[in-house]
């Protein structure tokens, strides 16, 4: 009995509980539509939030206007920006005209008793309404039934970057809004003031980047279940290249002036020299591979500063296999005075094999004589035999193929002598000038290209 009763109690205290509840909830709901000034009550009477204004009688216009609080992040990495806008909106609701010469300022919380436009951000990977201490929203109602509707968001979108002229570069991006559910037969969008309908750029200040232009457009969105209408705002972005020059460009540049000191050592130094080119080789890499921390590891993008990095490493690498040869001349040349030499020996090859030349010649006239002789002999009397006379062009044949060999191989032997380092000292004298005109002349063209077109 004990068991029945203490449940009988329970059900009892819940049934009383449920009651006492549901009471506290009408109550509650009671006193908020007392707490609504008798005006708004009117207009709320009848009214459907879920049916659009001019519901029978064509689109709704609704204006758009934006102001750009700040940009907060422009990613390269992941190709978006953030930023901070207040969104205004305007339109019609021919439900809402009342008696009066004054707006309406509403709390923002009664926002769920009207219809208001499905604005949507298009290319938006996150947004959040800022919610502190209130959610910030604004609703403002007109006599002539006109609505202002004003929200505080923070988005991050999506911007398609060209990163080819990096750090030279310009981006465009596009902050988009449609309408997700009302096509263009039910809704309308359109700039309150047209370019000046985006106010906030102009005193914006941003770390890598100056907006340099900024307009707005009115397009449609096409897509399978219809037409849909769209607002865009543009802005161009131009990156500031004076942190670049800082950061990367002046310490490469100076990393290859630095690979040229190794010019003026002593080929006899092989600690220096090879000291100095490993050095600047090892910090050249290190600072390509920082200079890429904050860029995307895509393989399609070719940047401007890829190319610099990539001609300063040339020249260092250069300076070092510059070192190798040099060195390694020096060893085939122990002293100046073997190249002396070399050059007297190739003098006499020269003379020996225009002694062979003018030996041949003089064979090849005598020659010639005799078969004269022989013709004339055959004149009075003596018939010259078919045989010499092929003897003799034969010889003839292999002297002019002989003359040819000799003169191949002595163009050749001159050219072989070209390429010939007699003194190994003069590389080191030819790359103090070379290497800075040649580097010089490729900074040039670089920047000429990237900045003029």
């Amino acid at each position: 009995m004990s068991v029945f009763n203490s449940r009988g109690i329970i059900f009892a205290l819940a049934f009383i509980l449920g009651r006492t509840m549901e009471n506290f909830l009408l109550s509650a709901e009671v006193k908020e539509g007392e707490i609504l000034p008798p005006t708004i009550q009117k207009l709320m009477k009848g009214y459907n939030k879920y049916l659009r204004p001019f519901f029978d009688n064509g689109p709704v216009t609704v204006g758009m206007s934006l102001d750009i609080a700040s940009i907060d992040t422009i990613s390269e990495i992941n190709m978006d920006y953030t930023a901070t806008i207040f969104l205004r909106q305007r339109w019609t609701d021919e439900r809402l005209v009342f008696d009066g010469n004054k707006s309406l300022s509403l709390d923002g919380r009664l926002v769920e008793l009207l219809w208001v436009p499905d604005t949507f951000i298009v290319d938006s990977k996150k947004s959040f309404l800022h919610d502190i201490t209130v959610e910030n929203r604004l609703i403002r109602i007109f006599p002539n039934g006109t609505v202002l509707y004003a929200l505080r968001i923070t988005t991050t979108v999506a911007c398609n970057m060209d990163l080819t002229k990096y750090p030279m570069d310009k981006q465009t991006c596009t902050l988009q809004l449609e309408s997700w559910g009302y096509n263009v037969n039910d809704v309308m969008f359109y700039w309150t003031r047209g370019n000046e309908s985006v106010s906030g750029l102009d005193t914006l200040r941003l770390a890598q980047y100056t907006v340099e232009d900024h307009y707005t457009s009115v397009s449609e969105a096409i897509y399978e279940t219809g037409h849909y209408p769209k607002l865009i705002f543009h802005f161009e972005l131009k990156r500031s290249i004076l942190y670049f020059i800082l950061e990367t460009y002046v310490p490469s540049s100076l990393l290859v002036v630095l690979s040229w000191v190794s010019f003026w050592i002593s080929q006899s130094s092989v600690p220096a020299r090879i000291c100095i080119g490993v050095t600047t080789v090892l910090t050249m890499t290190t600072l390509m591979m920082g200079a890429r921390t904050s860029l995307p590891n895509a393989n399609c993008f070719i940047k401007a500063i890829d190319v610099y990095l990539g001609i300063c490493f040339s020249f260092i690498f250069g300076a070092l296999i510059e070192y190798a040869v040099a060195h390694f001349c020096t060893l085939q040349h122990p002293d100046i005075t073997r190249g002396i030499m070399c050059e007297r020996s190739t003098q006499e090859c020269e003379s020996e094999m225009n002694g062979i030349l003018t030996t041949i010649a003089s064979d090849s006239s005598r020659a010639k004589q005799r078969k004269e002789a022989s013709g004339t002999a055959g004149g009075c009397g003596r018939g010259p035999s078919d045989g010499g006379e092929a003897e003799e062009e034969a010889s003839e044949e292999a002297q002019d193929r002989c003359r040819k060999s000799l003169s191949l191989l002595k163009r050749a032997a001159q050219l072989a002598n070209c390429c010939h380092v007699e003194n190994p000292h003069y590389i080191d004298n030819y790359s103090r000038v070379s290497f800075p005109l040649s580097f010089i002349l490729v900074n040039l063209l670089y920047w000429t290209y990237y900045l003029y077109f």
